[in-house]
């Protein structure tokens, strides 16, 4: 058995389950989400909890009984509360600056960034080097802010570009200075 994928789901009372056919839809505070369940894996409400089972112990179906858990989860967790992702960005000049639905960044290159925010995704700048992107869907979410990160990944030498708050570049010795070579 599955150690993620036997754990139960609580829904909060905010948050509303409804089954259509082999969909499961997630409506809250924040906004709608759905899923389409796999045909070896079944999900039940008992008590207030979502409870997620599979059908068979094939092997695809012990792949995807705690992923698919997971990914409920996610979605309830997403539509009560919402996810939160922090970027920071470091290097002499660079910034960030939110105009209407869009980030302009200012990362080096001979001409600004301008990267258009998905839809649901929600932006804030402060300090012109500190993005916090906010999202009722972790997987949105997630691409965003690789997208952003990928414009100028964090570099080994002096630590510039644009990194995840937390993260940890590993930092390389620069060059050393030899004596006379002969």
């Amino acid at each position: 058995m599955s150690r993620v994928g036997k754990l139960p789901i609580t829904v909060p009372e905010t948050v509303k389950v409804a089954f259509e056919g082999a969909e499961v839809r997630v409506q809250g505070p924040k906004g709608t989400l759905s899923h389409d369940i796999p045909p070896d894996i079944a999900v039940e409400v008992e008590g207030g909890s979502l409870v997620v089972r599979r059908n068979g112990e094939t092997k695809s179906a012990k792949a995807l009984h705690g992923l698919t858990r997971k990914l409920l989860a996610n979605m309830v967790e997403g539509v009560s509360q919402g996810f939160k992702k922090v970027l920071e960005i470091n290097g002499v000049g660079y910034r960030a600056e939110l105009k209407e639905e869009s980030l302009h960044l200012t990362l080096g290159f001979s001409h600004p960034i301008v990267f258009t925010l998905p839809s649901g995704v929600s932006a804030s700048v402060e300090r012109q080097t500190v993005i916090t992107l906010e999202c009722h869907d972790k997987q949105v979410l997630g691409q965003a802010a690789a997208e952003l990160r990928s414009f100028r990944p964090p570099e080994p030498y002096k630590g510039k570009g644009i990194r995840y708050q937390g993260e940890v570049v590993l930092r390389k010795a620069g060059k050393a200075m030899g004596g006379a070579a002969g």
